[in-house]
């Protein structure tokens, strides 16, 4: 019995020996291969107009007019110049090319005048930036500012502009019609322009950068709305602007969340309400929003569609009114200081930084560089509660 015990044993260890040699000889096999197959990366080297002379059999004068698409070339030597850079994989140094050409591009930004800590004060930081980076392309960017709530005043800083012959704008259009008149011009003017923020339908502009306004009001309206009592009664706070009702974006955003309560009907179990107040930080303002506030027991929720959610959560704290739901737009320090005591629910940002910073930077690459870029470019659209506030961070770099 013993023997027979000792014998199993034996074959088990002999087995599991070889499974363990196995093993050992699999993975020094697998090493071994591995360092076989594998190659360290190749350095480029860079290729030189000689070389693309030797290849295409031509001088190295032939070579650098196709290059710089200059002077008579014949069909015969285009066509071999052309066939040698393909083979060759030559890829042109644009930033060198251009920097050769020794003149200065100068680039204007028509924007809101503002104050520090102010939605467009952020813009300025991604200007900022941009200035910074692409200072080795001689790049000279220009903010020319207007009053918001001043058609007049923007129409004339686009004239102003206009006389001043940039090579390049951006626009944030605060004045549908004005803003049409503008481009109209810059258009027939040969002046490349791109939108900032908001767009109005145009086919010619270099890109946009924003948020798609239209589908945050429907996701603003998903979060104020989510298990909200049916019966409360929801307040749409609506700024409007002296000369225009309502800017292009606050009204998509409007639009988004009107037809998100229509798509779930919801509009049937409660009761919407509007208020139309200045678009300013007027006292009269304030207290129109503290009296209807005070004298609204069933208000349940409130949104405002630009970056004031501050002036309603002023109101909301004042009548000490802890039942009722908030949210809006932008990071404003205003903003963010109620949505960390938990008076602002939700905040949905946009990057106006970044927005800035890449405009600018696809202005370039088109202007400048010729290069083609994409036209219409929608920013995320981020939420942020008390909870996340701390961990987000804005376009630095």
């Amino acid at each position: 019995m013993f023997r027979l015990i000792f014998l199993i044993l034996c074959e088990k260890f002999c087995f599991l020996l070889a499974n363990i040699q196995n093993n050992t000889i699999f993975a020094n096999c697998f090493r071994v291969r591995t360092r076989s197959t594998i190659k360290p990366m190749e350095k480029s080297t860079k290729i030189r107009i000689k070389d693309i002379a030797q290849r295409a059999g031509v001088s190295e004068g032939t070579v650098d007019r196709v290059l710089h698409n200059r002077g008579e070339v014949s069909a015969k030597s285009r066509t071999a110049v052309e066939l040698a850079l393909a083979e060759l994989n030559y890829r042109p140094n644009i930033y060198a090319r251009t920097l050769a050409i020794k003149r200065q591009f100068r680039f204007v930004f028509l924007m809101p005048c503002h104050v520090q800590g102010d939605y467009w004060d952020k813009v300025e930081q991604g200007i900022a930036q941009a200035v910074n980076e692409f200072a080795d392309l001689n790049v000279l960017i220009e903010p020319y500012y207007y009053d918001q709530f001043d058609r007049d005043s923007y129409r004339c800083e686009g004239d102003r502009l206009l006389e001043s012959g940039p090579d390049g704008v951006v626009i944030v259009p605060t004045f549908t019609q004005e803003t049409m008149r503008l481009i109209g011009r810059l258009y027939e003017a040969g002046i490349p322009y791109s939108f900032v923020d908001s767009m109005v339908e145009d086919e010619h502009f270099v890109s946009y950068y924003g948020q798609h306004s239209f589908q945050s009001g429907w996701i603003a309206a998903k979060l104020l709305l989510g298990d909200l009592p049916k019966g409360s009664e929801i307040l749409l706070v609506r700024m409007r602007r002296a000369g225009e009702d309502i800017s292009n974006q606050t009204r998509s955003r409007h639009e988004g969340f009107i037809q998100y309560m229509e798509e779930n009907a919801l509009l049937q179990h409660y009761e919407v309400k509007t208020l139309l107040v200045d678009d300013d930080e007027t006292d009269a303002g304030c207290f129109e929003l503290n009296e209807y506030v005070a004298s609204s027991p069933a208000l349940r929720a409130v949104i405002t569609f630009n970056s004031k959610v501050h002036r309603l959560a002023q109101s909301v704290s004042a009548c000490m009114r802890s039942d009722i739901r908030m949210i809006g737009y932008d990071l404003l320090e205003k903003n963010v200081d109620y949505l960390r005591q938990g008076v602002v629910n939700f905040l949905i940002a946009q990057c106006p930084e970044r927005q800035a910073y890449l405009v600018l930077r696809d202005l370039c690459r088109n202007v400048i560089l010729k290069q083609p870029v994409q036209r219409v470019n929608y920013m995320p659209i981020d939420i942020l509660m008390k909870e996340n506030i701390d961990y987000y961070h804005t376009f630095e770099s």
